[in-house]
């Protein structure tokens, strides 16, 4: 692995100039490295992240994408990842007029990156010099603790998604610096208003005790305690319940396992921080692929169409550009899709669109007529791509123009008895199902929290909000072993599952496709549920139908 050429270096200054001048916003410095397919399938596995701490399974997938390498060889055009600087790799056989291509296709990314407020956790942070930092502590680590290390990042990981990243992404957003709530909030936001119940003009006199105190320097609270006496141990109370609620399942066992606070485990900790902390960082780029593809596939189409470098090479651009962002049948290629939402949300607001007038329109002659010549249609996706995420720009932004515009489709599979084979057909050509076949195929981790009765008796109760989308089966028990480890004690999960009938719980795969042979009158058969625990003790695992 090694920097670019200078030449190859001087191409992508000058992509940078040009992309700045269309609006794009991005820091000076960037690394670029030329690598060899091999050094791509070692890099994979640590998410391209060449300071990522060692794990076996890295070295799992390094030899399983050789093997896969050997069979199908493939060329990849390039990857970036998200860190300060923004580091860069490519293929050392790329022409220049592919290379230009590439580069605004990598600035697109490294603006969506630096822009997007759902990444504003990772604004700040180098993340190659933090994964070295990493490194060498769970490599002194294993030089102390053997194998246990091993065993730690592999019960951290299993819980890599339970990271409470919408919370602290909210709290990087309104600058909160997750100090507890204070006596005086808790005092008038809380307790007069909400326990006590106190009518308005004994709220507005006691503001201006408040404010009076100030000026003669007495202590407000002299008065609330005398008037009060169940003041300080309803707020220390709510200071508890504050805490415990706000973490995540993997911050809470940080903080609170019997097994981690003692002395010989206390290592432990750090290697649960560092793998939620990996987590933490990469989840901005889960939840926004389709945007993330789309965003870098729309400028690199832009911006290259409009580069005089590329004279003579329009054929061989669009033969590559067609392979990266054609639109499949069946299936979804978020390069595709994002691209072309991007390209239609620009249209219509240069329209203009998304206006009352045009939404109250029901004549379809004059919706493909209307144009108000707004031409804002720039400075708007400026806006949508700093401001949403899939399933925000999904929802908003998919309706009926686009789905007729490009022919889209929600695909059926049903098994033909006579040809003995599969059939796909055309289930829906509405905007709102279409909308929906891409919202089900998003991430959506599940929403664990710990349950109001806590740790009573030293069992940790886990409570998993359903919303219609079961737990893998498969996973529970391996995870909740896990858990049981890093907690030192009992472990109950409360969750919901299918109830089938003739077949096992596993087996409801058939559920999520209203295609499938499940029917009545031609409808999807609703799907009935029921309340499971399950009871993780001595690594051994227990279930009831609550």
């Amino acid at each position: 692995m090694e920097l670019v050429s200078q030449h190859a270096k001087g191409i992508m200054e000058e992509c940078k100039l040009r992309a700045r001048d269309q609006g794009l916003k991005f820091d000076n410095e960037t690394l670029e490295y030329i690598v060899t397919n091999r050094d791509m399938i070692e890099l994979s596995p640590k998410i391209m992240i060449p300071t990522l701490y060692d794990y076996w399974v890295h070295d799992v997938k390094v030899l399983s994408g050789k093997g896969m390498y050997e069979a199908y060889p493939s060329n990849p055009y390039e990857t970036v990842i998200n860190t300060r600087p923004a580091i860069s790799f490519y293929n050392d056989n790329n022409p220049d007029w592919l290379n230009v291509m590439i580069f605004y296709h990598v600035l697109g990314h490294i603006d969506f990156f630096q822009n997007n407020l759902f990444y504003k956790n990772t604004w700040d942070i180098d993340l190659t010099g933090q994964a070295l930092s990493d490194k060498r502590l769970i490599s002194q680590l294993r030089s102390e603790k053997g194998r246990w290390v091993d065993y730690a990042i592999e019960f951290s990981r299993g819980l890599d998604n339970l990271v409470g990243y919408q919370k602290e992404l909210n709290q990087h957003i309104t600058r909160d610096t997750r100090q507890p709530l204070t006596r005086m909030d808790y005092y008038f936001d809380i307790f007069l208003q909400k326990i006590k119940n106190v009518p308005l003009h004994e709220y507005l006199k006691e503001i201006t005790r408040y404010n009076a105190t100030i000026k003669t320097n007495e202590d407000f609270f002299d008065q609330v305690t005398g008037k009060y006496p169940e003041f300080e141990e309803l707020y220390k109370k709510e200071l508890s319940i504050k805490v415990k609620s706000d973490l995540d399942v993997m911050e809470y066992i940080i903080r609170f396992s019997p097994f981690l606070r003692e002395d010989e485990n206390n290592w432990i900790k750090s290697v649960i921080q560092i793998v939620r902390n990996t987590s933490s960082y990469f989840q901005p780029q889960i939840r926004t692929k389709i945007m993330n593809e789309g965003w870098a596939s729309y400028w690199h189409e832009y911006l290259f169409m409009r580069d005089d470098r590329i004279c003579g090479h329009e054929a061989d651009f669009a033969k590559v550009n067609a392979g990266v962002t054609s639109m499949p049948k069946v299936g979804l290629n978020p390069y595709a899709l994002g691209m072309r939402l991007v390209q239609h949300i620009k249209d219509m607001e240069d329209k203009g669109c998304y206006s009352l007038e045009y939404m109250f329109l029901k004549d379809e002659v004059g919706k493909k007529k209307y144009n108000t010549g707004q031409n804002s249609g720039d400075d708007f996706i400026l806006k949508v791509r700093e401001n949403y995420n899939d399933f925000t720009f999904i929802n908003r932004f998919i309706d009926q123009e686009f789905v007729t515009r490009h022919d889209l489709f929600v695909a059926g599979k049903r098994f033909n008895g006579a040809r003995m084979s599969w059939e796909y057909y055309i289930k829906s050509k509405k905007a709102e199902d279409y909308k929906q076949m891409v919202i089900d195929t998003l991430y959506h981790p599940p929403e664990i929290f710990i349950d109001k009765t806590g740790t009573k008796d030293g069992i940790l109760y886990l409570n998993h909000k359903f919303e219609n989308k079961p737990l893998k089966l498969d996973f529970i028990e391996n995870t909740m072993v896990g858990i049981e480890y890093l907690w030192g004690g009992p472990v109950y999960l409360e969750t919901s599952e299918p109830v089938i009938s003739n077949q096992t719980a596993t087996n409801y795969a058939n559920f999520w496709d209203p295609s499938s042979s499940r029917t009545k009158g031609g409808k999807p058969e609703p799907v009935k549920w029921k309340r499971m625990l399950y009871v993780m003790e001595n690594r051994k695992l227990h279930k009831r139908e609550l």
